[in-house]
């Protein structure tokens, strides 16, 4: 028999919560956890006696992009990742956890930027950043 197992990652997402936060209640004891290699995982039945109501069913789904823009320059990179930044700092409490990278080659003039999200954001994020490649041409 097979369990339903999640990471903190996921429980964190599910509850709102901070990675550190769900961390925090599994050290302290709270909730229940298992430690594989260097990792938590959360028992469904564990995660819904924390709660006190049964978890979500569905699949976690996401996403990994990277998009390469050519013929940027270190100014224009810079202001592109903190427009970046500033959009993915301005979402509310409750969306999915997103993370982004970027990565600039100055001898290239490259700018490659890495996301890893929720469906949804990264669309979105997907269509400002495809904007920007439109404006640096």
């Amino acid at each position: 028999m097979s369990q339903e197992l999640y990471s903190v990652d996921q429980v964190a997402e599910r509850l709102g919560l901070h990675v550190r936060t769900v961390r925090g209640y599994i050290r302290e004891g709270r909730l229940s956890a298992v430690r594989i290699g260097k990792q938590y995982r959360i028992a469904r039945a564990d995660l819904e006696a924390f709660t006190g109501q049964p978890a979500p069913a569905g699949r976690h789904v996401e996403v990994s992009s990277i998009v390469e823009i050519d013929g940027v320059d270190l100014d224009a990179a810079i202001r592109m990742t903190n427009a970046l930044m500033g959009t993915m700092n301005t979402r509310g409490a409750g969306e999915p956890p997103m993370r982004a990278e970027t990565i600039h080659d100055r001898e290239r003039r490259r700018l490659k930027i890495i996301l890893v999200g929720g469906l949804d954001v990264t669309r979105d994020l997907l269509k400002l950043i495809s904007f920007w490649a439109d404006a640096y041409r």
